[in-house]
């Protein structure tokens, strides 16, 4: 795992990145963190989620792409249920569905560079330290990047 500081947003539309990943919720929301900022940066993530069937517990450990453009180039967006629902004070992150994306997204972008936020981490609650081994774990030999929030 690479960690760089950064706007991992900026760092995407620059085209820095061929798959970007974010954690959502299960309830199509994407409204508040760095989800609500892709909601509003890259609609057509939004859309992508509002696409899945809202409030459905089976979409943890799973994603919803959209394609965009980013200084003319692809970017994957991936939106990973990492957690059910936003309430309460948490932890609301579910490791194994972390687990369960990363591994998909090893089989499914291999070769790819792959960047994303301390998913989980933030509003989620969740042990960074627990969330980035097993991201280690699952995208090893993979090009991938934490882009650690920095202005």
């Amino acid at each position: 795992m690479q960690v760089e500081k950064g706007d991992l947003i900026q760092r995407a539309k620059a085209g820095e990145f061929d798959v970007l990943v974010h954690g959502c919720n299960c309830f199509c929301t994407m409204g508040a963190g760095i989800a609500k900022t892709i909601k509003q940066v890259f609609p057509a993530a939004y859309q992508a989620d509002l696409a899945t069937p809202a409030g459905e517990a089976s979409k943890l450990g799973s994603y919803s792409l959209a394609q965009v453009a980013a200084s003319g180039r692809p970017l994957t967006i991936v939106n990973a249920y990492t957690q059910y629902h936003w309430r309460g004070p948490g932890p609301n992150v579910d490791y194994e569905a972390i687990r369960q994306v990363f591994r998909r997204l090893k089989h499914d972008f291999a070769g790819q560079r792959i960047a994303y936020p301390a998913i989980g981490a933030g509003l989620a609650g969740g042990d960074w330290t627990i969330i980035a081994a097993i991201i280690k774990e699952e995208l090893a030999g993979e090009n991938h990047v934490f882009v650690e929030w920095a202005k």
